[in-house]
């Protein structure tokens, strides 16, 4: 095996506590507040907070008066910049891209859930999981993915994601190769998935699609009434039949446990009548979850399997290593779309 848990660069935290420049954030709101945190957990000083051009107005954030980067400019000789937002628009990305040209871009691997962070610790305490998942990766570009994500998650430095990047065409035309599906969305959203599948596939049976969040379950049924056979279920996916707290907020990811929030009914794969044979997940950083609540099916069927595998920072390995204790018969891929930071990173199981 090559040398998996070795890096070029030290580990980010490392990195920034250590850097002789200012630190600037480039982002603000959920992310900025996380990488804020995480500041102060390694006891890193920011120096001040930018947004772009377009949505800078000098507001207040976090004791910070937010500035444009030509404000940093004038300021500093230098500076890094810390990412703190994420973004697939290519015009965006090609701006953050842009900035890396003229400064040294780092992006905190800050989790979507949860607030495990990926330092020497962090490895320590999974080396062996994570050696044990990448050798169950059934094909090289898997491997350099595996890798890739590693050093990008560890050193924060863009490049390993630029080298990693690969278009969902290539995984819909050589992995999955949709046809005669009984397709099972599970994180449907507003219907862009179902859009999705119905691009990709050569012809289905069924479709199933959940959706926990109300808001979005309403937008899903409007979106999906003119569709045949599609069947939409408002729901929450865990290993348990019962009922869970959800945000009010119509956001792609609700946020789970909130005693404010909605009251939704949460079942399993196991408990839904659907017998899929495609099976796709993006559940908020519940997919491990779902697949303890997904035995009898994944063993028993086999689906073709979709799984995202970025929001909380262990689910690269740890997803990869749960997938083949409940089935060790699946062929187990991984790729990376383009995102900045590490997100649409998915799981693709046959």
């Amino acid at each position: 095996m090559m040398n998996l848990l070795s890096f070029e660069y030290p580990n980010i935290w490392e990195a920034l506590r250590q850097s002789d420049l200012p630190i600037v954030l480039y982002g603000m709101g959920n992310g900025a507040d996380k990488v804020l945190d995480a500041f102060e957990k390694y006891d890193i000083k920011a120096a001040g907070v930018m947004a772009s051009d377009d949505f800078c107005r000098y507001q207040a954030y976090r004791g910070f008066t937010v500035k444009k980067q030509s404000d940093f400019e004038r300021e500093f000789d230098d500076f890094i910049v810390a990412l703190c937002f994420g973004s697939s628009l290519p015009d965006v990305m090609g701006h953050v891209y842009e900035v890396a040209k003229q400064h040294t871009v780092l992006v905190p691997n800050v989790p979507v859930v949860g607030d495990v962070l990926m330092d020497d610790g962090f490895i320590e305490r999974y080396r062996e999981d994570i050696e044990s998942a990448y050798s169950l990766l059934n094909d090289d570009m898997s491997r350099r993915v595996f890798k890739g994500t590693l050093d990008f998650y560890y050193t924060g430095r863009l490049e390993y994601l630029k080298q990693v990047e690969s278009d969902k065409d290539e995984v819909f035309r050589d992995i999955l190769r949709l046809k005669d599906e009984r397709y099972l969305d599970l994180g449907a959203y507003r219907g862009d998935t179902v859009d999705e599948f119905l691009h990709y596939s050569d012809g289905y049976e069924s479709i199933t699609a959940v959706e926990p969040n109300p808001k979005n379950f309403q937008k899903l049924c409007e979106h999906t009434a003119g569709i045949e056979n599609v069947t939409a279920v408002n729901a929450g996916i865990a290993d348990q039949i019962g009922t869970m707290r959800i945000s009010k907020k119509a956001g792609r990811m609700p946020t789970l446990g909130d005693a404010n929030g909605i009251e939704i009914p949460v079942t399993t794969v196991d408990a839904i009548d659907c017998s899929p044979t495609y099976l796709k997940v993006d559940i908020e950083g519940m997919e491990s979850a779902m697949l303890r609540g997904a035995q009898k099916t994944l063993k028993e069927q086999k689906p073709k399997l979709n799984l995202a595998a970025y929001h909380r920072t262990e689910d690269l390995f740890l997803l990869i290593l749960q997938l083949h204790a409940i089935n060790p018969e699946y062929k187990i891929c991984l790729r990376k779309h383009p995102y900045i930071p590490c997100w649409d990173l998915n799981i693709y199981a046959i």
